[in-house]
């Protein structure tokens, strides 16, 4: 069975840094893409990046001028770890940040609350 586990969210003020990491199991881990996807109060979810099976990365959201050199995907396939390292934080990242595999499998979510 599938497992998405994101974790490392929370509240921070703007400037701040996070790392969320997202623990998966159940599949073979190296051979999928992963995913972050972002969810505000009353948007719709949106993929904020993706890494390939051999690192490639892309970063994606309508606020990707704003992202730009802020965010890192990254993976570590020895620990089926997928992480994204979000720097100076702006309160328009709050949102539920989301994990995915890209085949239908999702983790629950963490929040994160960018706010003084």
């Amino acid at each position: 069975q599938v497992h998405l586990v994101e974790s490392g969210g929370g509240l921070v003020q703007p400037g701040g840094s996070l790392r969320l990491s997202c623990a998966a199991s159940g599949f073979k881990f190296s051979l999928y893409p992963m995913g972050w996807y972002r969810q505000a109060p009353g948007q719709e979810r949106e993929l904020v990046a993706t890494i390939l099976r051999d690192g490639r990365t892309t970063y994606h959201t309508t606020a990707l001028d704003s992202m730009k050199g802020r965010f890192n995907i990254s993976r570590d396939n020895a620990k089926n770890t997928v992480y994204l390292q979000m720097d100076s934080l702006k309160p328009e990242d709050t949102a539920i940040y989301y994990c995915t595999n890209f085949a239908g499998s999702w983790g629950q979510g963490t929040q994160v609350t960018v706010s003084s």
